[in-house]
């Protein structure tokens, strides 16, 4: 059995299609992040923190995070309509980082991995971003957006796996997993 540590309904999505033998099960931890780490480290600390708690289940654990970062600084979850649009206005026009990392943790070894996919952003008029906060979609996503949905409208370009920003870089995770 695995065990998919993560509440993300889009990487439950994902996992369907490396197997359907796996459940999720999270823990409450501590996401705050040490001062001054950089956006690949802190996608790996997160992931392993999500994962280690299913450590001794004597099953297969997955643990993963996605962060956005623009100019070295990591974008959460908006907390606000406010804080939603200050971070796409922060995006428009410009190029950003999406990280993912992740933890397996399997028959007592520990394998960590990060993703980075760039992307790009339309320039946004005012009046798109406030239809896009209108979808309600941005609020549980990090940078204030979904690839997978609406948000899809505002990309211009990627560059690099698409399903790691959607929250789950799928065919190298299947990779470790047959070779694990």
């Amino acid at each position: 059995m695995i065990i998919l540590a993560s509440k993300s309904p889009r990487r439950r999505e994902l996992m369907k299609y490396i197997t359907d033998d796996f459940i999720c099960e999270t823990a409450e931890v501590d996401e705050t992040l040490p001062d001054g780490i950089n956006p690949a480290d802190a996608v790996i600390y997160l992931s392993k923190i999500k994962a280690r708690p299913f450590k001794n289940s004597g099953d297969t654990v997955i643990g993963a995070d996605t962060v956005v970062s623009i100019d070295n600084t990591i974008l959460g979850k908006p907390e606000s309509p406010e804080n939603a649009r200050e971070m796409l206005r922060l995006l428009s026009g410009r190029e950003h980082s999406v990280y993912t990392g992740v933890t397996v943790i399997k028959d007592g070894n520990e394998t960590s991995f990060y993703v980075e996919t760039r992307v790009k952003f339309f320039n946004l008029t005012e009046d798109e971003i406030e239809r896009y906060i209108a979808t309600g979609e941005p609020f549980d996503k990090a940078g204030a957006y979904g690839i997978q949905g609406y948000g899809s409208l505002l990309v211009e370009e990627i560059h690099g796996d698409y399903f790691n920003v959607v929250g789950l870089p799928i065919s190298k995770l299947n990779k470790l997993l047959i070779n694990q």
